[in-house]
């Protein structure tokens, strides 16, 4: 699907108020509700948006997306936590991603960084760091999971606990008022904490929209993780969470270097 600019922003407000009205996206964008009613309708037949009565809105909360809508999904928020990450991150580490495509972002900030070991059972991470000859990316074996493009299960989960890397880098489905992780599916989960329990840094990369974001599969806590990476500063519901979990906390405007 080719979408157009302003079709992404459409994705982003309908993410960010749940619902919206064709006649105030109209509004928004200074164009035709016929011209809106169009973005939509192509949206909507990609599955990244639902009609409602009046308007447009978000899938359901509970459901998850294919990857590449999942990669409109806040682009800009994600690749703001990919470049704070990826300054973080020297040459000649030994690095570990999960799926996902906020750890997808990392990886292609993460381009210009050489001599890499990179572990994934991501091949869009793979694919993002494989130009740069110098560094050396392992993948486990299995069926690829299309058409997200990666893998799981347990030959995943044995390939990661295997290794000993300096930074993991982890995405999550989404974080529970209590501070569980949840994911779609076990065994993503499992090789979520896979990467965690194989690694000594471990760093959680989230978008604030994951927060109290429903997923049925739940594995590991959000104070597991050394370190906390979001897209901006925290609402005080977050904040509390946060603090009471006891991760450490980092996001673009609180990056002093």
């Amino acid at each position: 699907m080719n979408i157009s600019d302003r079709q992404t922003k459409i994705l982003a407000l309908v993410e960010t108020h749940g619902a919206m009205t064709i006649e105030t996206l109209a509004e928004e964008f200074g164009v035709s509700p016929q011209t809106i009613r169009r973005d939509v309708n192509m949206l909507c037949r990609a599955d990244q948006l639902r009609r409602s009565h009046g308007g447009v809105e978000r899938m359901s909360a509970g459901v998850n997306l294919s990857y590449d809508s999942r990669r409109l999904s806040h682009p800009e928020a994600k690749r703001r936590i990919g470049q704070l990450v990826a300054r973080m991150i020297p040459s000649r580490a030994s690095v570990m991603f999960s799926i996902g495509t906020t750890p997808e972002m990392v990886a292609a900030a993460m381009v210009d960084h050489d001599d890499l070991t990179v572990v994934t059972n991501n091949l869009n991470v793979a694919m993002a760091l494989s130009p740069n000859s110098s560094n050396r990316i392992f993948i486990p074996g299995g069926m690829i999971r299309l058409p997200d493009r990666d893998l799981i299960g347990q030959e995943v989960e044995t390939m990661f606990s295997g290794y000993r890397a300096d930074f993991g880098i982890y995405g999550v489905a989404g974080v529970e008022p209590d501070g569980a992780l949840v994911d779609f599916d076990q065994q993503e989960a499992a090789a979520r904490e896979a990467i965690r329990m194989s690694c000594r840094t471990s760093i959680l990369v989230a978008d604030r929209s994951k927060f109290s974001r429903p997923a049925p599969a739940k594995r590991g806590r959000l104070g597991d993780a050394d370190l906390l990476v979001l897209d901006g500063p925290p609402t005080p519901e977050m904040a509390a969470l946060i603090e009471a979990e006891g991760v450490e906390l980092l996001f673009p405007e609180a990056d002093l270097v």
